[in-house]
């Protein structure tokens, strides 16, 4: 059950809202459910005679009876109620208890007090109410609402409980602010696909992914297309910073601001400094001219990320809380920059996955940011890369990185449920999922290569790395032979050893390098994971030197040389090199 508390200052034109037919044509038998004195509280969607003009009064009037200068600006309290999905359909009746409950928790009205505040209760769905209030009391005082969102969210706990609904997970108040009802109403008005405060911040979040500083962040944010405007003092000093889409605009035609503390709370100028503190990673250059160098293409990018990774599993799986809580935060940057460099393919599903992922990397442990340099140095390390084209080694090394990270997203599950973080531990779960599934397309035709390369080699080949594989995983064996990467796996082990390595040593320290149980396949994990140590390319061998051989074209007869004249023979590339002299 989860409620969502804001604030506006139109009664009329909420309850118009709710008692219309919604933008789909979605409500249906809008009525009242509950009320403060329901022989007070015209019902229009049931009483015939009633109007929406005179509830809006009934409900205004002890805000009317006061002084202009005492009037709220924003006097109209609303809270939705929904259940989850596949929860029972309440009845009025307990949607009416319901109601009364959560005002009672928020003090709009508690039970017993006749000068609460007037409010009403609307329904015109199986799965939810509205529960609208004016935010005057009978004696014209306001109601004490002091963390009105913790405790309707506290009695919805309570409600779900004993009324054997699903429990939703405790909020931790570290979560960033959710658009409010008239936000996403606007976005649908206006043909958004999302509430601007969300664009914002997936924007401000991409922009500090490996920033070497608040200038290199500043200039990502314009650089994005967002206006932004910094608060100065004095002196020169910047203070804050707020950014605004272009064309989001208010009544009065002005830009519709957001404070970065307003999108989300590591987002304000102080938590970004706090994090930046430690100056660009290996203090690289925040401009890159001309080509990039190979290391800095993005399937060297991703390759070193991959490294950096499997790191932070090895951390979070630690006792040491600031540490872990520091990983996650870098984690967070090294999705942010994946995201916003993916191919088209995999860009939807990382982006969900970063978004995802942004809850769980706030919480009330305090971090050690030093901690979290190397993720940030890879994620810069990607974000100045450049997108990657989604095949080739560019394919093979992003899903070599997608493939540790969902290994990195189980190991922040793990984190935060052994803390008792079940909001950051269900968001994990959720970017886990997005990772699978971006994993998936972009494994696909890398590993479909290597499969049927591993199908090519020789019987014997196989039996021999086969028996290697035995060796070195003698519980885990016969599952592995089974999986469908298992000729990906032996194709991998037949390059190494064409490379130089002993893939019975080679194997042995990828699985000791890192446990292999929450992994979804092993012989996938085990293939990225060889290709990574053993500096193997990320795609399957290249065809033979023969099929690159160029022919060398037909010369023109003449005259048989003497025997002093050296004779020409043409190299593998097809040019003419002077022969041994007789």
């Amino acid at each position: 059950m989860v409620p969502d508390i804001s604030t506006g200052s139109r009664t009329y034109g909420l309850l118009a809202y709710l008692y219309g037919p919604g933008r789909r044509d979605e409500h249906t038998d809008p009525h009242l459910v509950a009320a403060w004195m329901p022989d007070l509280a015209p019902d229009p969607g049931r009483d015939p005679n009633a109007t929406l003009k005179q509830l809006t009064d009934r409900l205004d009037l002890p805000v009317l009876a006061l002084p202009k200068n005492r009037r709220p600006a924003q006097h109209v309290w609303h809270c939705p109620v929904r259940t989850a999905p596949g929860d029972r359909h309440l009845t009025d009746a307990e949607w009416a208890e319901v109601a009364r409950r959560i005002v009672h928790a928020t003090g709009i009205a508690e039970e017993g007090d006749d000068k609460a505040c007037r409010w009403i209760a609307v329904r015109h769905a199986e799965d939810h109410i509205h529960i609208v209030a004016t935010l005057k009391r009978e004696d014209g005082r306001s109601p004490r609402r002091h963390q009105d969102g913790i405790r309707a969210q506290a009695e919805c706990r309570k409600i779900e409980k004993e009324w054997g609904l699903q429990i939703l997970n405790e909020g931790d108040r570290t979560a960033a602010q959710r658009p409010t009802s008239a936000e996403r109403a606007k976005a649908e008005r206006t043909g958004r696909t999302e509430p601007p405060r969300e664009t914002l911040r997936e924007h401000v979040r991409q922009a500090l992914a490996g920033a070497a500083d608040e200038y290199e962040f500043f200039r990502r944010l314009t650089e994005a297309g967002l206006r932004l405007e910094k608060r100065v003092a004095p002196s020169g000093d910047i203070l804050g910073y707020k950014v605004a889409l272009p064309g989001d605009r208010n009544r009065d035609g002005e830009p519709i601001w957001f404070p970065g503390s307003r999108l989300a709370p590591d987002l304000s100028l102080p938590r970004i400094r706090q994090r930046l503190a430690d100056g660009p990673p290996e203090d690289e250059p925040t401009t890159v001219t001309g080509p990039a160098p190979r290391a800095a293409r993005p399937a060297g990018a991703r390759r070193d990320a991959t490294h950096v990774a499997e790191q932070a599993v090895t951390v979070l799986a630690g006792d040491d809380d600031s540490a872990g809580a520091a990983q996650l935060i870098g984690v967070g940057e090294l999705l942010d920059a994946v995201a916003q460099t993916a191919p088209a393919s995999t860009r939807k599903e990382l982006a969900e996955a970063a978004r995802a992922f942004e809850r769980a990397t706030r919480s009330h442990t305090r971090a050690e940011h030093a901690d979290h340099r190397a993720l940030r140095s890879a994620a810069r390390g990607i974000v100045q890369a450049g997108n990657a084209l989604g095949k080739g080694e560019d394919g093979g090394t992003t899903a070599m990185l997608l493939s540790t990270m969902v290994l990195v997203t189980i190991a922040a599950i793990r984190w935060h449920s052994a803390r008792g973080h079940a909001q950051q531990a269900a968001a994990a779960r959720q970017a886990a999922q997005h990772l699978r599934a971006a994993y998936q397309t972009a494994s696909a035709t890398p590993m479909k290569a290597m499969r049927e390369q591993g199908r090519r080699l020789p019987a014997p080949v196989r039996d021999r790395y086969a028996h290697t594989v035995e060796a070195a995983l003698p519980g885990q064996a016969d599952q592995v032979l089974r999986e469908p990467g298992w000729d990906a796996l032996a194709a991998t082990l037949a390059q190494a050893e064409r490379a130089g390595h002993n893939p019975d040593a080679l194997l042995q320290q990828a699985i000791e390098w890192r446990e292999l149980e929450t992994a979804d396949s092993v012989t996938d994990v085990l293939v990225w994971r060889l290709r990574r140590m053993g500096k193997l390319p990320a795609t399957a061998d290249l065809p033979s030197t023969r099929a690159h051989t160029r022919t060398p074209p037909p010369q023109p007869r003449s005259p048989k040389p003497q025997a002093a004249e050296p004779t020409a023979h043409h190299d593998t590339n097809g040019f003419r090199r002077p022969g041994p002299r007789r």
